[in-house]
């Protein structure tokens, strides 16, 4: 083995996450994100209220699979007037938890027509 392949492994072993649930593409979930990175507390300080953001919507698209430590996945929101998308990296530190909400019938591996979908045309059929 090479040295970038040793620093590699040693990257994969820090940073993964060992509670990331199965995602799949058409899955509704919610991500839960910090807005501030937690600071290490030591004996006599405070705990410091954690800011934290709830973001909710159907996984669009996924590159990679969760055993990668570079696996992203681009979730969609949808609200009256439009929606929104956000990519997150699935290893990040920035990401308090991940939670799979529902699943749903798909035959695409990238969803990304539902971007010009709106309202009951943007519904996706629900898995029993």
């Amino acid at each position: 083995m090479s040295g970038l392949q040793n620093i590699d492994l040693d990257l994969d072993i820090f940073y993964k996450k060992d509670n990331l649930p199965k995602i799949s593409v058409g899955d509704k979930i919610k991500v839960v994100i910090y807005l501030e990175l937690p600071k290490e507390i030591g004996e006599k300080e405070k705990k410091e209220k954690e800011r934290t953001q709830a973001f909710e919507g159907v996984v669009i698209s996924k590159h990679l699979s969760n055993q990668k430590i570079d696996s992203t996945i681009r979730v969609r929101k949808m609200f009256p007037g439009g929606g929104a998308e956000k990519v997150f990296l699935l290893n990040s530190p920035w990401i308090k938890s991940i939670e799979v909400l529902g699943n749903s019938i798909v035959r695409r591996s990238k969803l990304y027509y539902l971007r010009e979908k709106t309202g009951k045309s943007a519904r996706l059929k629900n898995r029993l």
